[in-house]
Order: structure tokens, then sequence, then C-alpha cells
């Protein structure tokens, strides 16, 4: 009798960023840019909120989706700062947006279901439709400089297309789709049964004056998930902190996966939910721009073309000039020049690299001293 396991956990592989990470850091004297992780230590206040909840031992079963109260402040947060009316009850606080993502695909996902990813896109998705039983088709972005037109998302929809995703600021480029690319997905989607999952959760870390979500496409409310996390404009990462917001019939349903999967959030970090609600966001805007711009400009100097991001904390650098695929570039950047970036395969395009500048002045400075050595010496 042969023992077998489930086909999609057999043939399914670890992440590539956390693995070239992992050779990043053993790499002695190495700098990496590889892990979208802010710098920053969690604000004070989240961390008191926490303590607090220990010592007033709420350490018992909360309700699965959340306290009412972490559910009221989310809800009230989210209509004060970007617009969007969902309820307390439309609402699900989840194990960081990992857990809403795979939540929000099983819950839509039949086997077979297609899902479209634009590319470049954070590998994430990929590997979770195909846990999902579903099936993803990339949507290449990188000759319409990372926007999606209407006739090629026309093109990639089957009979079998259930769910396309939309990261805005995105990861790996820091695009941000225009107004002017919204409304043609819109078209597009409008009168067609597929779900949309906003994933929002680089918006707080916008640097141009104008963003929309797709989320303000209320027409198509029944059929949006909208998926947010705590970790990046509040440093808490290690938190594992999430939420998703969802019409209420369509949220019944997510919960039915979240429930069994976690069970809940921990209890006593949702009073930290609520004190980072409360926290402002400006000063780590204000400093991951400030390095944008240092990043940015220290690349163009060097020769380089990169289209500059508009959000989150990355660079996605073009290197055909190279005459290497990502990898081999990578390889040899940690080899040579004792600096980590992260292949632009592992997020569904060739041909670049990410850049992650979330990290101290210092260590950009020393890591793209660095790359300037290397572009030099390679004689490109």
């Amino acid at each position: 009798m042969e023992l077998t396991i489930n086909s999609a956990a057999r043939d399914e592989q670890l992440s590539g960023i956390r693995e070239f990470t992992y050779l990043v850091r053993s790499t002695p004297g190495a700098v990496g840019f590889t892990i979208g992780e802010p710098d920053l230590d969690t604000p004070e206040a989240v961390k008191a909120a926490a303590k607090a909840a220990l010592d007033d031992n709420d350490t018992h079963y909360p309700p699965g989706n959340g306290y009412p109260y972490t559910l009221e402040a989310i809800s009230a947060f989210e209509a004060r700062e970007h617009g969007l009316r969902y309820g307390p009850e439309e609402i699900i606080l989840t194990v960081g947006a990992t857990e809403a993502l795979f939540v929000s695909f099983a819950t839509v996902l039949d086997p077979g279901d297609e899902v479209i990813i634009p590319t470049p896109a954070f590998g994430l998705y990929e590997s979770i439709v195909r846990l999902c039983r579903g099936v993803p088709v990339c949507l290449p972005t990188e000759n319409d400089r990372f926007q999606i037109r209407p006739e090629a998302l026309a093109a990639a929809i089957t009979p079998r297309t259930k769910a396309i995703i939309l990261t805005s600021p995105n990861n790996p480029t820091g695009c941000i789709y225009t107004k002017q690319t919204l409304d043609g997905i819109h078209q597009v989607l409008a009168d067609k049964p597929i779900f949309v999952i906003c994933d929002d959760v680089y918006r707080s870390l916008v640097y141009s004056g104008e963003y929309h979500s797709f989320s303000e496409y209320q027409d198509m409310r029944e059929r949006i998930i909208v998926v947010q996390s705590f970790s990046k404009p509040y440093a808490m990462t290690g938190w594992r902190l999430g939420y998703l917001l969802a019409d209420a019939p369509l949220r019944e349903r997510l919960q039915v996966f979240h429930q069994y999967c976690v069970t809940s959030v921990p209890s006593f970090v949702q009073r930290a939910c609520v004190a980072a609600l409360d926290c402002d966001v400006e000063p780590v805007r204000a400093l991951f721009k400030k390095r944008r711009d240092y990043v940015y400009g220290r690349l163009r100097d060097m020769g380089l073309t990169v289209q500059e991001p508009e959000g989150a904390f990355y660079m996605f650098l073009p290197i055909g000039r190279f005459g290497l695929d990502s990898k081999s570039f990578c390889r040899k950047l940690l080899a040579e020049a004792g600096l980590g970036l992260i292949p632009g395969v592992f997020f569904g395009t060739e041909g670049y690299v990410r850049l992650s500048y979330c990290y101290s002045d210092g260590e950009l400075k020393e890591g793209l001293d660095r790359l300037e050595r290397f572009v030099r010496d390679s004689k490109i």
C-alpha cells in the first residue's frame, strides 16, 4: 500500500523569496535588501495596550471574528480614513493578511477555477491559489508601465475565471493603479460573475497626491473582498494581524474557513489593534518617501532605468543590460558585491530584481555603494 499526501501540498515549493533571503543572511558581510519589513519598532502605545490586556487576564477565547469593540474600531477607521462603509458584521480579524488571502481564495474557488494575477506580483498569490485547487492565470503588465489594459484583462478572462487580485500599491513594483486603469477594470468586470480581491496592505504608504482602490466601486460590493494588514504601517509584522472586509452574505461564508482554520485571533492582541488604528502613520510615510527619493536618485545616477514607485517600499529594477537571468544576476551580485536583492522570477516576471528600501539610511548607503561599484565594474 502506497502512502500519499495531498498533491497540492506535495508539489508546491517553499517561498523563493525567503529561501534567497536565508542565503543572503548566511553570507558573511552581506548587506540584504530582501525582505519587506520596516526597520522600526512597534509604537509604544500599541505594546502598552497588549500588556494591559495581559495584566487584565484577557487570555480566554474571544469571539471567532474578533471582539465587538475591535470590529467597531476597524469599521470606524475604514469609514473615516478610506470612505469604506463596512459594518462590524462585515469584518473578520485575521492572522495577518496571509490568512485573509487564504480564507478568501478557499471560500470562492472550486477546483479548476481560474484566478487572474497581474504580474509582477507577490508569489504568495499563485501558491495559495494552487493550494486551494485553483489555477493561477498571469496577466503581464511590465510592458504597460505596470498598469492593466482593459483589452488585456478581457482577453485573459475565460468561462473558468472566478476571481482577480488587485494589489495597489504593488509589491514588488511600488506601482499604484491609476483611476483610468481602475475604471477600465470596472468596465470589463461589471457584468461578469468574478470576485475582486483588493490587497490594499500598502495603501497607508502612498507618496503621490491621488490614490484610489477598486474597493470604491461599491456597485460590485457583493463580490469585492478587501484585505488589510497591521504589519506595514505600524511595524507589527511579528504580531500577525490583519483583517478583511466583505459584504455581509459573503462574510458569512468567509468566516467558515476562518473559524476552522484558526478559530480566532488571540484575545489580548486585539486591544493593540485598536491602539494601532489611533496611531499617526504620517511620520512613517514621510520616512519611506525620503528613502524612496534617495534610492531612486542613486539608481538614476548609476545609469539604471527604473520606474519611480508611488507607494510601498520597493524598487523593481530591469537588468536586461547585464545579460543574465534574475537568479544568476542576484547570485553574482551577492558573490561579487556582497549585496542581496530578490530575483524578479519569484514575482512572475523575469528580467528584473526587487530592492526593498525599508532599511536604515546607513544600510541603504552601504548597499547602494556596493551596487554602484558592481555596475561600474560590470562595464556594461
